[in-house]
């Protein structure tokens, strides 16, 4: 490695330093664990490990400012390698090095004599560089790394999409997901929530290899009764062609969010995506998209709301014998659905009209509601979506 032109009485000092590395990388990984939970837990890593880990790095820094010509990338590249193998979060290891950093600053300021003071501030340029160094190389073979594990490991990737749809990560590792999982450089992103058949069952079949052969990046996981996917959309493939792309896969009901500018709203179009889920008639086959029906997706983000609003309109309706209660519930939707004409909806229910207007004013007595007033029929139609939402009829 090409020789570090710093100040003689920098060298100086970092060469008094190194061989007390060891036990300054137990005091420094005493630091990281006092303000890393990740690395104070010792799941991922054990504290040996970690001080362990802390000296080499400290060897690194020092032999560069010390001017050792044995010092070698090795180091970092392994640091980096084998946290992405351990599987400590990306921004707990910037973390850690930024710690780190500042621990050595701190230990130079404190072992330099007083009358160098100001060469090491003059020099503070220089021993950070090195620091930064350190990092951006960790940082680059934690990359390579966590990529080559997640093209191998489905899981892993399941774990990245997790993270960027739970938003539990900074924004650091939303870009070093979005690579990892090949969906940066992306115009415009939406999440996809799908009902499983069961738990822990695709609710799209094959989805990510199939819409690749369309050229469209995407990242799924699966979460117990939904599978959820990523899907970074581009020029010449909107929503619309991933709407009908998803209508030949889907097996029962599937929603699909907004479109979001950034990648860093995909917790909120896992929300967006769930809500428009349920949207979808339990029991069907169907693709609602979150901004496509308001209101129904409206009355679907709060199933407690909707039950208040169905016993407090349909109550006497539902309470009917099921052959009655399916025959008034059909005839309300097919009149609201034809716009008020009597005719109309009684030949899409194959009856008479004067059936229908029988059947209407069953309902007006069972509710107490007028449909000719239009803010009655309103919120009729309005249960009759809460009904059909959660299933009752």
């Amino acid at each position: 490695m090409r020789e570090r032109e710093v100040a003689p009485e920098v060298r100086s000092l970092s060469r008094r330093l190194l061989p007390d590395a060891e036990g300054l990388g137990t005091r420094m990984a005493e630091r990281i664990c006092a303000e890393i939970p990740v690395y104070a837990e010792g799941e991922l890593l054990t504290f040996d490990q970690l001080a362990d880990s802390c000296a080499h790095n400290i060897r690194y820094i020092l032999g560069i400012l010390a001017g050792d010509p044995s010092t070698s990338l090795d180091t970092p590249r392994a640091t980096g390698a084998a946290r992405a193998g351990q599987g400590v979060p990306y921004d707990a290891v910037l973390q850690a090095f930024r710690i780190g950093g500042r621990y050595i600053w701190e230990l130079l300021v404190e072992h330099a004599p007083p009358d160098e003071h100001d060469v090491l501030l003059l020099a503070a340029a220089d021993v950070w560089s090195v620091s930064d160094d350190l990092s951006d190389h960790v940082t680059d073979a934690y990359r390579r790394a966590l990529a080559d594990r997640a093209r191998r490991d489905g899981q892993m990737r399941a774990v990245l999409v997790g993270a960027l749809l739970d938003g539990d990560e900074a924004p650091e590792y939303v870009f070093e997901a979005a690579r990892v999982l090949n969906l940066d450089g992306a115009r415009d992103f939406v999440v996809v929530s799908a009902e499983s058949p069961e738990s822990g069952a695709e609710g799209l079949v094959d989805v990510e290899r199939k819409l690749r052969r369309s050229n469209v990046a995407s990242a799924w996981r699966l979460d117990h009764h939904h599978h959820d996917g990523v899907v970074a959309l581009h020029f010449g493939f909107g929503v619309e062609h991933l709407v009908e792309a998803l209508t030949e896969l889907a097996t029962g009901r599937v929603g699909v969010s907004a479109l979001l500018g950034r990648l860093e709203r995909a917790s909120e179009g896992r929300r967006q995506a769930r809500v428009a889920c349920t949207a979808v008639t339990p029991g069907s086959t169907g693709i609602l998209r979150y901004d496509a029906n308001p209101l129904s997706v409206l009355l679907a983000s709060s199933s407690e709301s909707a039950r208040s609003l169905v016993d407090g309109v349909l109550a006497p309706v539902l309470e009917l014998p099921e052959d009655d209660r399916e025959v008034v519930l059909a005839t309300a939707r097919a009149w609201l659905a034809a716009g008020g004409s009597t005719s109309t909806a009684a030949r899409h229910l194959h009856v008479h009209r004067n059936t229908v207007r029988y059947r209407l004013r069953r309902l007006e007595e069972l509710t107490g509601r007028d449909l000719a007033t239009p803010v009655d029929a309103a919120e009729l139609h309005v249960a009759l979506e809460c009904v059909r939402i959660l299933g009752l009829g």
